[in-house]
């Protein structure tokens, strides 16, 4: 049901944050191929092991990338220093997808915050 739902989140965005984010999307789930893919506060997400490890929306005129952690970005600042970031959010273009090695350096970073119960 949780893939229904983001795939109806996606239809919803208009063009060209629905492309950005698919690819991000995309991004994530080669990352982590086992994440449970949901809509968590409304905005499509991505639990491992029951914690939320990352997550995304659209805007008008940006689309964000949520670490679902307050502390990735302060251990990220170079990888981030050409970014709009706030407490819990990653801001970026809405038609220039983030990186696969961006990507995986955010949920590298997210999943050492989190005890493992046998990943």
């Amino acid at each position: 049901m949780a893939k229904n739902e983001v795939d109806a989140y996606l239809v919803e965005c208009p063009e060209p944050q629905r492309s950005t984010l698919q690819a991000l999307r995309a991004s994530i789930k080669k990352l982590l191929p086992n994440a449970e893919e949901t809509i968590y506060y409304g905005v499509p997400a991505y639990k491992v092991e029951g914690k939320g490890v990352a997550g995304f929306a659209s805007f008008k005129k940006h689309c964000s990338y949520f670490p679902m952690s307050g502390s990735v970005f302060s251990q990220l600042e170079n990888e981030l220093a050409a970014f709009v970031t706030t407490k819990g959010a990653l801001h970026f273009p809405i038609d220039k997808p983030l990186s696969l090695t961006l990507v995986n350096k955010l949920i590298t970073t997210r999943l050492a915050e989190i005890p493992s119960k046998g990943r």
